[in-house]
C-alpha cells in the first residue's frame, strides 16, 4: 500500500507540473491548450530514446527533452497566436494525437504499441522498490516546488503582467507595445520546457512508456484540474492536480466494491462519478477553489515594463 500511495503521490507531482505549465498559458495568457499530454509524452520519448538506444545519461535525456520539446512548443506558440478559443483548443489537440500516432506507428523507432521498456532510472538497481519509489517521490516533489516558486516569480514579473494584460485585451496590450506574438511563443515554450521535464521523469521512473500512457483524455484532466483549483492561481492548479487524481484512483476502489456491475459500466460509473463531483464543484465555486487573485499592492502602482 505505501507502494503504492508513494507511486500515486509521484504521479501527482509530475502533472502537477504540467497543470502550472497550463496555468501559464491558459490561467495567465489565455491560450487554451488541449495538447498538452502531447509536450508531456514528448519529453518521455524523447527521454527514452536518448537513454536506451543512444546511452545518454539521465540528466542529459532530461534536459534534451526539455529544450526540444520547448523550441517545438515555441514554434507551435509562434505560428498559431493569431488563433483563439475553440480554434486554438482544436490545433493543440490535432498535436497532441500527432505525437500519439507517431509513438504508436513509427515502429522502427518507439516499438510502437509494445512501447519502450527498461528505461533507466539512477539507483532503481541499488534500492529496494520501496526505497526507489521514495527517492522517486522525493525528486518529484522537489522539482514540483522548484516549479511553483519559479511560475508563481512569474506571476508577479513584467513578464507575467504582460501577459496578463494580453489576455484581457490583447489589442490594448499590442497598443501599449507589448509583442504578443512573442510573448505567447515565450509562454508555450516555458509551459513546453516544464512539461516536457515532468514526462521524462515518469519515463525514468516508470521505466516503461507506451501510447497508451498518453491519451487525450489526459489532457482534458489537466483542463479541469486547472479550472476546479482556479484558474490563474498556481496554488489552484497543484490543488486542481491533486483532487482529480484522487477522485479518479478512489473511485477505482470504490467501483471494486460494486460487484453487480460489469468491467464496462464500472468504468462509465467511475467517469460518471468525477463528472458530476466537478460539476458540482463549479456550480458552487465557479471560479475555482482558489480564483485568482489580484496584483498586490506592491505592484499595483509600477508601470508594466
Amino acid at each position: 500500500m505505501i507502494h503504492y500511495l508513494l507511486d500515486v503521490g509521484t504521479y501527482v507531482a509530475l502533472m502537477a507540473i504540467v497543470g502550472l505549465s497550463l496555468n501559464l498559458m491558459w490561467g495567465m495568457a489565455g491560450m487554451i491548450n488541449l495538447g498538452m499530454i502531447g509536450f508531456f509524452a514528448s519529453g518521455a520519448y524523447i527521454a527514452a530514446l536518448l537513454t536506451t538506444k543512444l546511452h545518454a545519461g539521465f540528466l542529459q535525456g532530461v534536459l534534451a527533452s526539455g529544450i526540444a520539446v520547448a523550441l517545438m512548443a515555441g514554434f507551435i506558440g509562434y505560428i498559431t497566436w493569431r488563433l483563439r478559443g475553440d480554434y486554438l483548443a482544436v490545433v493543440t489537440l490535432g498535436f497532441s494525437e500527432f505525437i500519439r500516432l507517431i509513438a504508436s506507428n513509427e515502429i522502427w523507432l518507439t516499438n510502437g504499441t509494445d512501447g519502450i521498456s527498461n528505461i533507466t532510472a539512477p539507483f532503481r538497481s541499488s534500492l529496494s522498490p520501496v526505497a526507489f519509489s521514495v527517492a522517486a517521490f522525493s525528486v518529484a516533489g522537489a522539482c514540483l516546488l522548484v516549479a511553483l516558486l519559479a511560475f508563481q516569480r512569474l506571476c508577479y514579473s513584467p513578464f507575467g503582467r504582460a501577459l496578463r494584460a494580453i489576455r484581457d485585451d490583447e489589442e490594448v496590450a499590442w497598443t501599449a507595445g507589448k509583442n504578443s506574438r512573442a510573448m505567447k511563443a515565450k509562454a508555450f515554450a516555458i509551459g513546453g520546457f516544464c512539461s516536457a521535464v515532468a514526462g521524462a521523469l515518469y519515463a525514468h521512473f516508470n521505466s516503461y512508456i507506451a501510447p497508451d500512457s498518453f491519451l487525450p483524455l489526459l489532457s482534458l484532466y489537466i483542463v479541469f484540474a486547472v479550472t476546479i483549483g482556479g484558474r490563474g492561481n498556481m496554488l489552484g492548479a497543484i490543488v486542481g492536480t491533486v483532487l482529480i487524481v484522487a477522485f479518479t484512483e478512489g473511485t477505482r476502489f470504490l467501483v471494486n466494491y460494486l460487484t453487480f456491475l460489469q468491467p464496462v459500466q464500472g468504468a462509465a460509473l467511475r467517469e460518471m462519478t468525477v463528472a458530476l463531483s466537478f460539476l458540482l464543484i463549479l456550480i458552487y465555486l465557479p471560479r475555482g477553489i482558489f480564483p485568482e487573485r489580484m496584483l498586490s499592492w506592491r505592484f499595483a502602482g509600477k508601470p508594466m515594463q
